[in-house]
C-alpha cells in the first residue's frame, strides 16, 4: 500500500493485487535414541548416552493475481459509497479522520485536492470535520442505518445507530457506486443526539449551520453527490481508493531535489486548522529507525514512523477501506497441494 502511495507520486502506475488463495502447510517431526555401554567395554564416562532433535516447519502457499478490467473498476476506480462508510464510523473510527480521507467534499465544502500549491479545499471543511469528531466524542452523534424507504410518510423499516446496527450497504451493487441506498435497500442517517450541554448544543448548532439544515434537525439522510437533491439530506461526494492513495501521495515528504528536477511535483501544504498531512510520510537516504512500514524505492527510503500514533491509524483506516472496496474477487488459479 505504502509503494503504490510512493509509485503515484512520482507518476507510475500503481499495483493492485488480490489475495486469491491461502494455504496453510505444518510439518512437525521428532526423533530420541539412547543407548548405554556395558563395563569394562567402555569407559566409565560411556555408561550412557543419549540424543535427541526437534523440527517443526510452516509452509504456507499464497496466490496473488493482478486486478484488472471490470475487477479493477470495481475495486479501485469507481467511489466508495457513502453507505459503506459512514457505519465504520460506529466502530470506533474517527469520523474527522475517515470523512478527510474519503470525502472529496460535504454539501459543497471542499476537501483539499493533489493539485496546487496548497490543493484548494475550504476552511469550513474542517471546521465541520472537527466539529462532528467532538460530537462523536461525546455521544452528542451517532449514524442510523435503516431498510425503510425516506420518501414515504412512515419509517417502518428496520434499523440501528449501534455497533449491532452496523450493515455494509452497498450502492450501485457492493460498496462501490454512487447511489444514496444499497442494494437492500439500506439508507444511511446522520443523527445528532439529544444533549443537555450546552456546549454540544451549540456545536450541533454549528453543524446544522455548515450541512444546511433546518435548524430544529435531529437527522439527516446521507447521499451520494456534490450536493443534495432533496431538503433534509447531506451529499458526500466521496473518493475512490485511487483517489484517495493519490491525494496521501502529494502530501508525503520528497527530495527537494526530486522537485527541482522535475521528477514529482511539489508537496502539497494544509489549509484551515489542519498543519499536517493525515498520513505523515517522510523520505530520507539512509533506513530509518523504528518504523511502522518503509518501502525502498529508487535509491530513497520512505516510511511512516512508528511513534505517530495519528498516521499509523489514519493508514490502518486506508487498509479496512480496501478490503471494504474490494466487492468482486476472481476465482484465481487452482493450486493443487498433495496429501500424505
Amino acid at each position: 500500500m505504502l509503494l503504490n502511495i510512493v509509485r503515484l507520486r512520482y507518476g507510475e502506475p500503481p499495483a493492485f493485487l488480490d489475495t486469491t488463495q491461502v494455504i496453510a502447510g505444518y510439518n512437525v517431526s521428532r526423533s530420541f535414541s539412547g543407548g548405554y555401554y556395558g563395563y569394562p567395554a567402555s569407559a566409565v564416562s560411556n555408561y550412557l548416552f543419549g540424543s535427541g532433535t526437534v523440527s517443526q516447519a510452516e509452509n504456507p502457499t499464497i496466490t496473488y493475481q493482478p486486478m484488472t478490467g471490470e475487477q479493477y473498476a470495481e475495486n479501485v476506480v469507481r467511489p466508495i459509497s457513502p453507505t459503506a462508510i459512514m457505519p465504520l464510523s460506529l466502530g470506533g473510527m474517527a469520523i474527522d479522520t475517515l470523512l478527510r480521507l474519503t470525502a472529496q467534499s460535504i454539501d459543497g465544502l471542499s476537501n483539499v485536492r493533489g493539485v496546487g500549491p496548497f490543493g484548494g479545499g475550504s476552511v469550513r471543511f474542517y471546521l465541520l470535520l472537527h466539529d462532528l469528531r467532538q460530537l462523536q466524542l461525546a455521544g452528542a452523534m451517532t449514524v442510523r442505518i435503516s431498510t425503510d424507504d425516506p420518501s414515504a410518510s412512515g419509517r417502518g423499516g428496520k434499523s440501528g445507530s449501534g455497533s449491532n446496527g452496523q450493515g455494509s450497504g452497498n450502492a450501485g451493487g457492493g460498496a462501490n457506486g454512487n447511489g444514496s441506498g444499497g442494494a437492500s435497500g439500506e439508507h444511511i442517517y446522520l443523527v445528532l443526539t439529544t444533549t443537555a450541554d450546552s456546549n454540544l448544543q451549540a456545536i450541533q448548532g454549528e453543524v446544522r449551520r455548515l450541512l444546511h439544515l433546518d435548524p430544529n434537525a435531529t437527522e439527516a439522510e446521507i447521499v451520494y453527490g456534490p450536493y443534495p437533491k432533496k431538503q433534509g439530506q447531506v451529499a458526500i461526494l466521496t473518493r475512490s481508493m485511487l483517489a484517495m492513495l493519490t491525494q496521501l501521495s502529494y502530501e508525503m515528504d520528497v527530495p527537494e531535489r526530486d522537485v527541482r528536477s522535475g521528477r514529482t511535483l511539489p508537496t502539497i501544504g494544509q489549509v484551515g486548522i489542519e498543519s499536517r498531512p493525515e498520513v505523515a510520510i517522510h523520505s530520507g537516504a539512509s533506513a530509518p529507525d523504528g518504523s511502522y512500514v518503509s518501502v525502498f524505492y529508487k535509491k530513497c527510503w520512505y516510511w511512516i514512523s512508528d511513534t505517530d500514533f495519528r498516521s499509523k491509524e489514519a493508514f490502518t483506516m486506508v487498509q479496512v477501506l480496501s478490503n471494504l472496496a474490494a466487492t468482486s474477487h476472481s476465482g484465481g488459479a487452482v493450486v493443487t497441494i498433495p496429501a500424505g
